[in-house]
């Protein structure tokens, strides 16, 4: 997904699914309320919501990086490598591996939003209902398609 030209389509692909759910954001958790409109707010909160996203998806996939790096110097199963880089089906503990990889994504896309995006949002309740949406909706779930499918 982080490769030539993939990242192509997953930059587009995050940016509007980060738009619908910024607006879907806007209007369930009635942010109007605080003030703000939704093309002020969109257009305040979309880019830094993207970028930390996709920040976060790369912070993500070094767990799975660091299963090939740990590859080379214990010498891990060859199959379980296999599975977690490109089918992470075939192995329960490359299911397990991709979803912690896709949890530590999703804590610092929630982390990042919280913390820096958001952070001019006074209502703590608020802040968070957004920025935990957000992480939930947006994690890389992508990690789990099987990328033999691709290559």
């Amino acid at each position: 997904m982080f490769l030539p030209p993939l990242i192509i389509i997953s930059l587009v692909g995050n940016y509007v699914i980060d738009s619908l759910v910024v607006i879907g954001c806007f209007y369930a958790f009635k942010v109007a309320k605080t003030g703000l409109n939704l093309k002020e707010f969109y257009k305040k909160h979309i880019l830094k919501v993207w970028g930390f996203g996709f920040l976060s998806d790369f912070i993500g996939a070094f767990v799975i990086f660091l299963v090939n790096m740990f590859d080379g110097i214990f010498n891990l199963n060859w199959r379980f490598v296999g599975s977690v880089n490109f089918n992470p089906f075939e192995s329960v503990l490359a299911v397990i591996v991709v979803l912690i990889s896709i949890a530590v994504a999703g804590f610092f896309i929630y982390f990042f939003n919280y913390r820096f995006v958001f952070n001019k949002i006074e209502d703590r309740a608020l802040r968070h209902k957004i920025s935990l949406t957000l992480a939930i909706i947006t994690m890389p779930w992508t990690f789990l398609i099987p990328s033999k499918i691709i290559y």
